[in-house]
């Protein structure tokens, strides 16, 4: 098997490509739709500034293209906001991806359980609260523990499958049909992180 990681610029995508050695499953780094579309499992991974990686995928010709994907998508921190309608980052609303419905807005600095400001962006390890059951998530940890860094996030809704609590709960897992999005980095959460990635490597194709 082998999985096509969309070359949208962003900085995860050493260890991401690590991630998956660790695993045994070979990846291509590219931003070449014949080999995209043939992949078996297609990652789309993102860290920085929204308008930047949505302009890099348009030069590409991705942008009209990636929700065609029949075989399971994730993407990651910034590639999961891409799957999004739009985002609110720069105060200008910036058209995504519009795969999965809603709009990335900013982290509201909030408390935590003892009353202490939280830090905006969202940096370090958090929970993830289940919403609705899924096959990438079995066999996680109870809870799982994941690495976060984002200061802008999804709102809870349908798609959500796990939400994290940071002064206010946001979206940390989402789906809608073969299209996935995890807010945190897999790729750096240690056990958790490797199984969720095995259970994403592992699934079925939507459509079969």
């Amino acid at each position: 098997m082998q999985v096509a990681i969309i070359d949208s610029g962003g900085a995860n995508i050493g260890s991401v490509r690590y991630a998956l050695e660790r695993l045994g499953v070979d990846s291509v780094l590219t931003r070449d739709w014949p080999v995209i579309q043939r992949a078996a499992r297609v990652i789309l991974p993102g860290v920085g500034a929204a308008a930047v990686a949505m302009a890099r995928l348009r030069d590409a010709d991705l942008a009209r293209r990636i929700g065609t994907l029949q075989q399971p998508v994730l993407g990651i921190c910034l590639g999961m906001q891409l799957l999004f309608d739009s985002s609110d980052e720069g105060g200008t609303p910036i058209p995504m991806l519009g795969i999965i419905p809603g709009k990335i807005s900013a982290i509201t600095r909030g408390t935590d359980a003892r009353g202490a400001t939280l830090r905006v962006p969202h940096m370090g390890w958090n929970t993830l609260e289940p919403e609705q059951p899924d096959p990438i998530m079995d066999a996680l940890g109870q809870p799982p523990w994941m690495y976060f860094v984002h200061g802008y996030a999804a709102p809870i809704s349908a798609h959500t499958l796990a939400s994290v609590d940071y002064g206010q709960r946001y979206s940390a897992l989402v789906r809608k049909d073969n299209f996935y999005g995890a807010q945190f980095h897999p790729e750096r959460s240690a056990g958790d992180g490797a199984r969720l990635l095995d259970n994403f490597i592992k699934l079925t194709r939507a459509k079969e």
